[in-house]
């Protein structure tokens, strides 16, 4: 069985992400090799699509999400992400058990919901049309009034198949978006779910998109447990590898692995991004000490930028008199050529995120 590299495998990882090299294709068809986008921000997605698309504009993305051809909803580890219609519909009965433990976990929160009587009852209201949360909570709290109303809510979210209705804002999405029916709101040529078995096809999609990977892996991004049980059932579909500590790794056969030197270019990756919390082992996109300065206690998920492959350090955009100015904090003091590519690419980034600028710096300092 072949060993892959640390570095054999951060190629691979960046040629399935599209961070290689920007590539000419469509929304809908990134979002889907992308495995999905980690979308708990309406930024985020456009940012993500920005580095890894060519020619990528803001509206392109409202384009498809207002075709309804692609949805922002809860799905991967009961968070929301942005994914095509097609995907929704094939993969959101795979991940209803992570749903379903989402909800439980809340403990003494979600302790006596009657979701029998509950589920229909939200059900019913918003056949009558997309609500946001605040108001569908209070209809709801008029028939539960001993129930909390952050639990009704939740509840609803874990439960129900709802997607966000896009609106005209700047990222699609205001702070307080609607939620529709998720059978009403998609476009119906998109919800004839493909032949398979749902969690197989998933764990496939996985590997297409973050292979080579170990069960754990698969875990980690999905939310589902038992994944090793099913990647066995596929193995004869599979190709499998070592990596450098002896674990074993599934891949689709035909899928790109590059050698360790093939070239990556500097790249800027938003908050949430799935790139940096696909794997339970992450070393293959940055050290592990690195980690903590990534995923803060809070759980919130930095934006990060690569250089040669690896996370870097974070960076953040801010707009002061119409001057764009992006500020790179560095893990470790980087070489010149990484920091005049970067500064390069971080002015383009800078370009896409404020157009209405006039000027634009790139700031590099420490972590």
């Amino acid at each position: 069985m072949e060993t892959l590299t640390v570095r054999r495998l951060n190629r691979a990882t960046l040629a399935r992400q599209m961070l290689l090299a920007r590539e000419k294709t469509d929304v809908v068809t990134a979002v889907e090799r992308l495995g999905g986008m980690q979308a708990q921000e309406p930024r985020h997605p456009f940012t993500g699509l920005w580095t890894r698309v060519d020619g990528f504009r803001r509206e392109d993305l409202h384009r498809a999400l207002h075709g309804r051809s692609v949805a922002r909803a809860m799905m991967m580890r009961a968070t929301l992400h942005l994914v095509s219609a097609a995907d929704y519909a094939r993969f959101r009965p795979a991940l209803d058990p992570v749903l379903a433990a989402a909800l439980s976990g809340r403990g003494e929160l979600a302790a006596g919901l009657d979701l029998d009587r509950l589920l229909p009852a939200a059900r019913e209201i918003l056949a009558e049309g997309p609500r946001d949360f605040t108001a569908l909570r209070a209809l709801l709290q008029e028939r539960f009034p001993e129930a909390n109303d952050r639990a009704l809510g939740y509840a609803v979210r874990t439960r129900l198949p709802l997607v966000m209705v896009p609106t005209g804002d700047r990222w699609a999405f205001p702070p307080k978006a609607d939620f529709a029916l998720a059978e009403s709101w998609l476009a119906e040529d998109s919800r004839a779910v493909a032949p398979g078995e749902p969690v197989e096809e998933l764990v496939l999609r996985y590997l297409a998109a973050y292979g080579p990977a170990t069960a754990a892996d698969a875990q980690t991004w999905s939310g589902i447990k038992g994944l090793r049980a099913v990647l066995d059932r596929l193995r004869p579909r599979l190709a499998a590898f070592r990596d450098e500590k002896g674990r074993e790794l599934f891949d689709l056969p035909g899928a790109p692995r590059p050698e360790e030197d093939e070239p990556a270019p500097a790249r800027f990756l938003p908050d949430f991004d799935n790139l940096v919390l696909a794997h339970a082992d992450r070393t293959r996109l940055m050290a592990e000490e690195h980690r903590g300065r990534v995923t803060t206690k809070n759980l919130r998920v930095r934006a990060t930028f690569l250089w040669d492959g690896s996370v870097r350090g974070t960076w953040q955009a801010e707009l002061k008199r119409r001057t764009a100015v992006l500020h790179l904090a560095a893990f470790e003091p980087l070489p010149e050529k990484a920091v005049s590519e970067l500064a390069e690419e971080g002015r383009a980034l800078l370009r896409f995120l404020e157009p209405d600028a006039t000027a634009f710096d790139v700031r590099v300092g420490d972590a």
